[in-house]
């Protein structure tokens, strides 16, 4: 049973369509939905007698850049007139919110005077790839009491549901509320970490001469380090790292921890200055005046294989060169619905190749495969100019400049 006080979803869920897009997971959903496994609801009283109940809402980034925790606030209070109907055995409220440090004792002594006991069970999920770490983790936390007695009947009731999961030799680890907290957020603070090192390095690159690319896949074969999240360009977006980082920087300030909370400060400065820095080499390749220029966006969204725009750092460049003057068309595979509702001023193009059309400098913004797999030759026939910035560092330099491009990475020569 999934509870949601938003009518418009409710009704989409419960007709087996996503709201979002994810790959595999409407399958997955009209498959759950059609055998009676599967059913929604708007009214709180749906969850009496069940065993395990999962909050699940978001905690967008507030204007201090804390956690806004109302949705977690809500959720409780709504849940609590209806918890203590279990007759099966102990009933768990498990928290899987990204929340601040903290929450969880909060919360805690309230969920169990209604008669659940409450586990704290961090999301490890990446869009694009969701359904796939929801149904084989990499690793399964979960935050318990710390009464032995009270955190051992918790752990049973959360074995049982995980048990195909865990069969399968998926890490179970056993932690207090607190270090259960901060496992998603630091984990995702680490991640966006690295990304702003590469970044970092990448304009020591472009000072130097050097090529970013190559020294990432050099130090990325060091075991220390590896090679994921070290690719140079725009910088991350999306609804969690820099939502994440923030949070953590913040309740680190609250904390004490200032060390931390500089750190992550510059962490984030380095990732938006990238932001800047598509720009400029945008606006260095129209010349000293944009407006009217024909600039071709290919990929809006965070990330591929997401409808997401959520802090999109591309999106962000293409509104800053709109309001230089230029004329900017986009092509997306999944994100142009998002973007004709928020951004009609932007032209949104269905078709990669038209949407090439007369460009003077295009821009890739995210790394879809159907947007890295284009012929060069075919995009160089559309463009009046071709002129491109690989923001992502996703393609084959020596594809492009073959086929006449005039190629332009981040830290690469």
């Amino acid at each position: 049973m999934g509870v949601d006080i938003d009518t418009h979803k409710v009704d989409l869920l419960s007709d087996g369509r996503a709201p979002f897009f994810e790959p595999e997971l409407e399958e997955l959903l009209a498959r759950n939905v059609d055998a009676g496994r599967l059913t929604f609801s708007e009214n709180f009283s749906a969850i009496e007698g069940a065993q395990v109940h999962f909050i699940s809402v978001g905690t967008p980034q507030s204007e201090s850049g804390a956690a806004d925790m109302s949705y977690v606030n809500v959720a409780v209070d709504s849940m609590l007139p209806h918890l203590g109907r279990c007759t099966a055995g102990p009933e768990v409220v498990a928290g899987k919110s990204t929340v601040p440090v903290g929450t969880a004792s909060r919360l805690a002594q309230t969920i169990e005077r209604a008669g659940a006991l409450l586990v704290w069970n961090p999301e490890f999920l990446r869009e694009g790839f969701a359904v796939q770490d929801t149904l084989r983790p990499d690793r399964m936390v979960y935050g318990l009491p710390d009464d032995p007695g009270t955190a051992a009947r918790a752990k049973e009731v959360m074995d049982a549901v995980y048990e195909r999961i865990l069969a399968t030799g998926t890490p179970r680890l056993v932690m207090d509320y607190a270090t259960a907290e901060l496992v998603k957020i630091s984990a995702n603070a680490f991640l966006a970490t690295k990304i702003s090192f590469i970044n970092a390095m990448s304009q020591v690159c472009d000072a130097a001469g050097a090529n970013v690319t190559a020294l990432a896949e050099a130090i990325g074969m060091d075991e220390r380090i590896g090679s994921r999240f070290l690719r140079a360009g725009i910088g991350f977006g999306g609804g969690c790292l820099p939502k994440d980082l923030r949070g953590l920087e913040q309740r680190a300030a609250e904390l004490g921890a200032d060390g931390l909370a500089s750190f992550l400060d510059r962490v984030d400065a380095i990732n938006r200055g990238q932001r800047d820095h598509v720009t400029r080499m945008a606006l260095d390749a129209l010349g000293p005046d944009p407006a009217g220029r024909a600039v071709t966006i290919l990929g809006v969204t965070f990330k591929p294989d997401s409808d997401d725009l959520r802090d999109s750092p591309v999106l962000e460049v293409a509104l800053r060169l709109r309001d230089a003057g230029a004329v900017v068309t986009v092509h997306d595979p999944r994100g142009l619905a998002g973007l004709s509702r928020h951004h009609p001023d932007l032209r949104a193009q269905p078709d990669a190749l038209r949407a090439l059309e007369g460009a003077e400098l295009v821009i890739l913004g995210t790394e879809w495969k159907e947007l890295t797999d284009l012929d060069p030759a075919a995009a160089a026939a559309r463009a009046a100019r071709p002129v491109l910035i690989d923001a992502r560092n996703a393609l084959v330099p020596s594809r492009w400049t073959a086929a006449g491009w005039d190629y332009r990475g981040i830290g690469r020569h």
